[in-house]
């Protein structure tokens, strides 16, 4: 197997902004994609609040209430050594499966679909979707060289990640179930999957969700009216028709906050799966590329994250946790621009949603207790930093094959001893 050799300096910790022990830039990023999906959730649940609760509030505090929470899960979450998560990845899976089974016998059934509890405020598969991503990364953690075999790879991956998106189709919930799908996919690559595996896992993948597709008449009249939408937008669904109205209003910089129509009635669900166009409209083409540029900064910390990561469970978790959100927040998007047959993925940290808010919160934890342990040698210049950083991601995707050697060349450890104590600590 290749080894990819890289500059080796004498490690000491990294100053972290504001003074904090981990990523300070990361936090930021996300108050302020939280900051914004508050304002978005009261523009969007005002008028429907007062309607059906007297009070125009009473849904905007109750995601504040969720909120709060969250914050207090990522607090634990941060706080945690992210090497814990060894121990707790089965039991928290054998939870999760648990939770999945029992929705469909006790859960609440909304729009033909029984995937909640509690009248749509609890949603196993959100849990889901974190869960699998943290029993993967420690699974492909405790693989190593094995992965390429077929009793110890594709086979067991095969099995973890169909039997959860079974259970989640079963509900049915075909965006959640193809979200889990595509991201075990990309973490399989990154944890060390060769080509023949991939291109297996593509064809399975591909040959599946056509069959769901067709058996699912759902599925079936969403691709309908994709395909007519392509060729012309006024034969595309309702859904994006008044999507592109709402975008077409706001034009450059918007209505004006909380001045959007298609929110009243004409727009199905404005608080979770089309607020985007509900930002469009109000805050306009300036307004989406701030929130877009948000992700992107927020994909840049967390990708960064992974490749400074001490060990490989570090990185397999930020990586994970990083594509999850970034390809929620892009299906969501490019559906609402008619760019991606419909799915009902939310907007992470924007749209409406106690579970998604929740657990999204928990996973930013996991990335700031994976950064918090990130080091590095501050003598050295930032540009040599950069290059050594950039030679280590673009290794990896030219070679996936290779091991990142992070010892020196006399192949003595290059953590501080300080450092390896803290790692018997943990």
């Amino acid at each position: 197997m290749a080894t990819v050799e890289l500059p080796q300096t004498e490690l000491a910790p990294r100053k972290k902004m504001f003074g904090l022990p981990f990523d300070g830039m990361l936090l930021v990023i996300v108050g302020g994609l939280v900051g914004v999906g508050l304002m978005m959730v009261y523009s969007t649940t005002f008028d429907w609040s007062y309607r059906a609760y007297g009070d125009p509030a009473y849904i905007f505090l109750r995601q504040v209430q969720w909120l709060l929470l969250g914050l207090l899960v990522l607090a634990i979450t941060a706080w945690m050594p992210y090497r814990w998560w060894k121990r707790l990845a089965v039991l928290m899976m054998f939870v999760t499966l648990g939770l999945l089974v029992l929705v469909l016998l006790f859960g609440t059934t909304t729009f033909n679909a029984q995937r909640s509890f509690f009248n749509g405020s609890v949603q196993p598969s959100e849990l889901a979707k974190f869960v699998t991503i943290l029993y993967l990364a420690v699974w492909l953690d405790s693989k190593s060289d094995r992965l390429h075999q077929w009793s110890y790879g594709i086979v067991p991956f095969g099995l973890i990640v169909g039997v959860i998106a079974a259970l989640i189709l079963a509900q049915p919930d075909i965006s959640a179930a193809g979200t889990i799908v595509l991201v075990a996919a990309l973490m399989f690559f990154i944890g060390g999957a060769d080509i023949l595996q991939m291109a297996i896992v593509a064809l399975i993948g591909s040959v599946t969700a056509m069959g769901i597709l067709q058996f699912y008449s759902t599925g079936r009249q969403r691709l309908a009216d994709y395909l007519a939408g392509v060729q012309d937008l006024t034969q595309a669904s309702w859904h994006v028709q008044q999507a592109a109205i709402a975008f077409v209003n706001g034009g450059l910089f918007g209505r004006g906050l909380g001045e959007s129509h298609q929110k009243f009635g004409f727009l199905p669900t404005p608080h979770t799966d089309s607020i985007f166009a509900i930002l469009g409209e109000e805050l306009g083409l300036v307004g989406c590329l701030l929130l877009i540029s948000l992700f992107v900064f927020l994909a840049w910390r967390g990708f960064r994250i992974a490749a400074q990561a001490r060990d490989k469970l570090g990185a397999m978790l930020a990586s994970g946790i990083v594509l999850w959100v970034i390809l929620e927040a892009l299906i969501n998007i490019a559906v609402m621009v008619g760019v991606l047959p419909f799915a009902g993925n939310a907007l992470p940290f924007i749209s409406y949603g106690g579970s998604s808010l929740v657990i999204n919160l928990a996973a930013v934890g996991v990335l700031l207790s994976v950064s918090r342990r990130e080091t590095a040698d501050e003598n050295v210049p930032r540009k040599t930093r950069n290059a050594g950083l950039l030679l280590k991601m673009l290794s990896q995707v030219a070679n996936p094959d290779a091991t990142l050697d992070l010892s020196r060349r006399d192949r003595r450890g290059r953590v501080s001893r300080v450092v390896r104590r803290a790692d018997v600590d943990d």
